[in-house]
């Protein structure tokens, strides 16, 4: 059954403008459906069948979704799940339709980036371990984090499985005196996704994750402005850089 949607989210899913812009347009005449110009932004059409142009150019329907979370603590990384809140559950019902799914996973209690595409082939490119995407985390760590852990995940540490990890960039932010620890905030920048990897990473020094945060994946920068639980369409260039990384470790 063809999934019926708004024209104002159909045109921001196409990267003509956010909702509010586009009704704007809609106002001045801007957009039009099957020949005849629209007034109302939330006039529902069959995406497949109906004729749109926006400022006189034609609109052609993609079917492939991408979005940008910033993930809040509490919800799981799954499209389903029968007790726990999932990151598809923060989705308005009309962006749920096209199924889109998280590509690769946070911890329930980490925050930030987390792309939602159905755009398989994509996804497989981000996350293959042949690619070796970074993925950049700031993180709060209980401990003195210092220039000798910096050159010991500069080389790779070996996990509590006896894995070791590839090279990682560790940068130190500050150091601050907490009650009776210090507290050191780092950025680190990791080539694979293992299962909690960066808090693994840090216990093998001898330390606390106490807070964690993705900040980019790939290309794909988080934009600081959206409040944490809360997420958009990727803008046009977004999408396209994510094209060009796709090329490029082709």
């Amino acid at each position: 059954m063809t999934k019926r949607m708004r024209i104002d989210k159909l045109l921001a899913h196409m990267g003509l403008g956010t909702r509010s812009e586009i009704k704007k347009a809609v106002k001045l005449g801007k957009v039009a459906v099957d020949g005849r110009i629209i007034k109302d932004s939330g006039l529902i059409i069959d995406p497949e069948q109906a004729e749109v142009a926006f400022d006189g150019e034609p609109v052609v329907y993609r079917n492939i979704v991408y979005f940008m979370l910033n993930k809040p603590q509490g919800v799981i990384s799954a499209t389903e799940d029968g007790r726990e809140r999932t990151v598809i559950d923060l989705l308005e019902l009309e962006d749920r339709l096209r199924d889109p799914f998280p590509v690769g996973r946070l911890d329930k209690d980490t925050v930030g980036l987390l792309l939602l595409t159905n755009d398989g082939q994509l996804a497989h490119e981000l996350l293959s371990p042949r690619k070796h995407v970074a993925k950049t985390y700031e993180a709060l760590v209980q401990g003195d984090v210092g220039e000798q852990d910096k050159q010991l995940f500069a080389s790779g540490v070996t996990l509590d499985d006896g894995y070791v990890t590839m090279p990682a960039e560790l940068r130190i932010a500050n150091r601050e005196q907490r009650d009776e620890h210090i507290y050191s905030t780092v950025t680190l920048t990791i080539m694979e996704g293992k299962f909690h990897q960066v808090k693994r990473m840090f216990e093998a020094v001898g330390k606390k994750v106490v807070y964690l945060k993705r900040v980019s994946m790939g290309p794909l920068q988080l934009d600081e402005s959206l409040p944490e639980g809360s997420y958009r369409e990727l803008r046009e260039d977004e999408i396209e850089l994510l094209r060009m990384h796709r090329r490029t470790t082709e």
